[in-house]
């Protein structure tokens, strides 16, 4: 078996806490207003189709908002649209000690994420550790998203990556799977263990 040479990083719910909530809270009191604000903007096939670059901001936020009933939602749907990365994402406790700890080990440091070409404009201020990463992926780029294979295989294209030689980390058990069916060992982060993480990351090599 080839021995592990690359760690590749899920970004929300990994590196970054995401919670979409945060900005729906920020700008609103009421419970069932956020509720139905949150819904139609980040519960969407809209959402979705932003993450494989599918579909402009703007078409988007007018799907989202012909969802919502008043005016006050609407507004409400394009604040929450335009300023939801400066509230939905930080850091992950401890991610940041360990990304450079694996880099120092010797091991190639690479995202691989479902995201929108908005976090293109803002990744360097988010992902802790960026500097030690030697490639970004955002799904937006390439018009798919994980779990479909062809998201992983555009990783191993774009990097020069040989599958067999990655470790793949995300929270969710299909994009795990969707990374195993494709040659890459994959450990599943859907419990935020970081010690459990931290412990299978040290028996490698």
């Amino acid at each position: 078996m080839d021995r592990i040479e690359n760690i590749v990083f899920d970004m929300g719910n990994v590196l970054v806490n995401y919670d979409p909530l945060r900005v729906c809270r920020h700008y609103m009191q009421d419970g069932e207003e956020i509720r139905r604000v949150h819904t139609a903007v980040f519960v969407s096939p809209e959402w979705l189709m932003l993450d494989m670059g599918l579909i402009s901001e703007e078409e988007a936020l007018k799907k989202m908002q012909s969802r919502l009933d008043t005016e006050h939602e609407k507004e409400m749907a394009a604040l929450c649209m335009a300023h939801w990365h400066e509230f939905c994402m930080e850091p992950a406790d401890g991610m940041e000690a360990l990304v450079r700890e694996l880099k120092g080990r010797g091991f190639g440091i690479y995202l691989c994420s479902n995201a929108s070409l908005r976090l293109l404009q803002c990744f360097l201020q988010v992902i802790p550790a960026i500097d030690c990463f030697d490639g970004v992926l955002f799904s937006a780029e390439v018009k798919c998203m994980k779990p479909q294979a062809e998201m992983y295989r555009h990783l191993y294209q774009r990097f020069g990556l040989r599958p067999e030689t990655c470790l793949f980390i995300d929270d969710l058990p299909a994009n795990a799977a969707g990374a195993q069916a494709t040659g890459m060992q994959a450990y599943c982060y859907a419990d935020g263990n970081l010690e459990k993480l931290k412990a299978a990351l040290s028996a490698l090599r």
